[in-house]
């Protein structure tokens, strides 16, 4: 292996490095499948990108929030290892783009530097914990979730329970029953409550967007907060085991949820509380870094353009329940936004603010703790950097993911369309600056990194095919959905297909009958009263293909006569089941037992070697042919192949032993006999496929 050096004072976090830098040799080298390796990059951040030879990187920024500091680290990376453009997500991470592969180990270290990690911003994992943007500051807040996510995301973070997940599993925190964090949406969402005086959370588990979007189940009405680590290690465990593995579209939660059914779910959850070690972790809020506001005379500026300056006032200014200081809502077109302004950006909130800003679920920026009296400088600043454009959160806020600019799964341009809405928005509807009760979002496929199928007025990328069998970009126009609040929420309904270059026209024929006929009602209102069939019937000749134009195959933001190319998503790695990877990962997992063991964690010990057995069970299996759908399955699935045909003798079954982990608390001893005993199964399934070494095999 060639040397790496990471000068990373945290020695988890150097050793982690230092492996990605191992992995990526052993790849080049044909070493590691590619798609096992697949796997293991996005776990740490790196996805393929649409274009060839180069990667998106993902950084993990949990419940949005991000210092000067950190903001100026990133902006180094961006420009050192890509090409200065920043994206914020809908699940307020950034994203940068075209990284070469061999340099993301020591892009990863330089983002270390300032505690900015990509661990498990991709892949089967738990994804980056998001929130209420405004957590902390919000006037309708029971309570401040920040310290409720930030202890949430830095229990999961490498915890070997959720490392190999059948699919990602996304969290949120909503600071109020507004539900600004979209519980309803989520794997696992919480709602701040307080109940009899005492802090707590309302809980949603199942919910989730995709070609399916399903509303979430209340899971508890109300837990307090020194259960909802343990709440969530037992559901994370749960589906650890019983989640789909070989279908990927029936991968998530909420499948697991519907096919097992919410009571046997909870069953399930609660019983696995006896092998957690921590029943309840109490989280001291009190010991959280609070937001410290710089105390500064306000500068003296002269306002160019008062109306201007009014009416961004009347769309960006968002009270703050602390008295005297306000919030500043930056629209940013699409997400993407240039290093030179994020580093003069991070110097004025450094100065003349708290120090930091807050990513929000709609891609746009927050400036908490801004005095009253800095709001006229703040805004001469901000048009310096051209960071004034009103319409923070409005209707034309449009929300819209990378599309075909970039991922593998882009079916059709998502910016280039947005792009064009919020043309026609602001020069035929300026109505629609002010108005914050109409959502449009959309998205480049059906796996709604865009929300569409959430909003209001939804758009999807799609392609349509002609008569004649020409192919030409399309939008499935979606309308209706709401976030209803207190973890309720409503999805849009699927109401036509139009060629791309009509979204347009489909978005003014929707917006002038609702101008029209609305009466005051909101969208959502509008619609539960007119419904799916009359805006089919108004826009369906829309659909006509028979008479498109060659502009109709070119697709937005671009020249191009459009192609559908669609690549190996990765949304969520696959894992390869090779029978040596396997059997090598197997001792991978009970070497990292025995460094938990001798660290004193025993919880995680047993993990690793209870992932250790599921792994080795699953090599024999697939070696006779055999799905591995589950971990429960391939559990079942063991014992009846092999041990109640007698070919391999455990003394006792496969699901006796295994299943220990969850009829036991975590112990020292009990670590230590669970060790023994994945060792031992590790070596007779080893000896029973082959009595010579395997290749790979120590």
């Amino acid at each position: 292996m060639q040397t790496f050096r990471t000068e990373i004072e945290n020695p988890v976090v150097e050793k982690d490095i230092i492996d990605l830098a191992n992995k990526i040799e052993l790849f080049h080298k044909g070493k590691i499948d590619e798609e096992k390796f697949r796997s293991l990059r996005l776990a740490r951040g790196v996805y393929g990108q649409r274009q060839e030879g180069v990667q998106m990187i993902r950084i993990k920024l949990p419940y949005g929030k991000v210092k000067s500091n950190q903001l100026r680290r990133v902006s180094d990376v961006s420009d050192e290892y890509s090409r200065g453009r920043l994206h914020i997500t809908t699940r307020q991470d950034i994203q940068i783009h075209y990284v070469d592969l061999n340099r993301t180990p020591e892009l990863w270290a330089e983002l270390e530097k300032d505690d900015v990690t990509l661990r498990e911003a991709c892949g089967n994992t738990v994804r980056n914990i998001t929130a209420s943007e405004l957590a902390g500051i919000d006037i309708n807040e029971p309570f401040d979730v920040s310290p409720y996510a930030d202890a949430m995301f830095r229990f999961f973070l490498r915890n070997p329970i959720c490392q190999e997940m059948g699919r990602k599993f996304k969290v949120s925190f909503s600071s109020s029953d507004d539900d600004t964090g979209l519980s309803y949406m989520h794997d696992l969402g919480f709602i701040a409550k307080i109940e009899n005086g005492v802090r707590g959370f309302k809980v949603m588990i199942g919910g989730g967007l995709g070609s399916q979007p399903r509303e979430a189940d209340v899971l508890y009405d109300f837990i307090p907060t020194d259960k909802i680590i343990p709440t969530m290690e037992g559901v994370v465990r749960v589906f650890d085991r019983y989640g789909e593995r070989k279908s990927r579209a029936k991968a998530r939660m909420k499948f697991l949820i519907k096919d097992v059914g919410l009571d046997a779910f909870i069953e399930l959850v609660e019983a696995e509380q006896n092998a957690i070690e921590l029943k309840t972790v109490a989280i001291d809020a009190d010991v959280y870094p609070v937001s410290k506001p710089v105390s500064v005379e306000a500068p003296q500026v002269a306002i160019k353009d008062q109306k201007a300056f009014e009416l961004w006032k009347s769309t960006n200014l968002i009270p703050q329940k602390q008295d005297g200081y306000v919030a500043i809502g930056i629209k940013v077109l699409l997400g993407d936004f240039y290093t030179d302004k994020a580093r003069l950006l991070a110097d004025l909130v450094e100065k003349y603010a708290a120090g930091e800003i807050r990513l929000s679920l709609r891609q746009n920026i927050v400036i908490p703790f801004v005095k009253e009296d800095l709001v006229p400088f703040f805004y001469t600043e901000l048009e310096k950097l051209g960071l004034v454009e009103v319409g923070y959160n409005k209707a034309v806020d449009i929300t819209a993911c990378p599309g075909t600019d970039t991922c593998n799964l882009g079916i059709a341009s998502s910016t280039g369309i947005a792009d064009e809405l919020e043309r026609v928005l602001k020069a035929e509807y300026p109505q629609y600056l002010t108005k914050d009760d109409l959502v449009i979002k959309i998205s480049g496929c059906m796996n709604a990194c865009g929300q569409h199928n959430m909003a209001n007025i939804g758009f999807q990328g799609m392609s349509v095919r002609t008569p004649d069998k020409l192919v030409a970009p399309a939008l499935q126009v979606l309308l209706g959905g709401e976030n209803l609040k207190n973890g309720k929420g409503a999805f849009a309904d699927k109401v036509v297909k139009v060629p791309s270059k009509r979204g347009p026209e489909a978005l003014r024929r929707i917006l002038n009958d609702f101008e029209a006929n609305a009466n005051g009602k909101t969208f959502y209102e509008y619609y539960q009263v007119t419904g799916e069939r009359y805006f089919y019937d108004l826009l369906n000749d829309l659909q006509d293909v028979t008479n498109l134009t060659q502009d109709d195959f070119i697709d937005w933001g671009t020249n191009e006569e459009y192609v559908k190319e669609i690549g190996v998503g990765e949304c969520a790695g696959v894992v390869i089941d090779l029978i040596a990877t396997l059997f090598f990962e197997s001792e991978e997992k009970i070497e990292n037992a025995t460094v938990s063991f001798d660290n004193k964690v025993y919880s995680s010990a047993i993990y690793h070697a209870y992932s250790s057995m599921v792994n080795s069970a699953k090599a024999l299996l697939i070696a006779e042919n055999k799905s591995t759908n589950t971990h429960a399955g391939i559990i079942s699935q063991f014992d009846e192949l092999f041990v109640e045909s007698g070919k391999i003798n455990l003394g006792v079954s496969f699901s006796e032993l295994i299943y220990q982990i969850n009829k036991n608390a975590p112990t020292e001893a009990f670590a230590s006999k669970y060790i023994e005993s994945a060792n031992l199964f590790l070596d007779k399934v080893r000896t029973y496929r082959s009595p010579k070494p395997l290749k790979g095999a120590k």
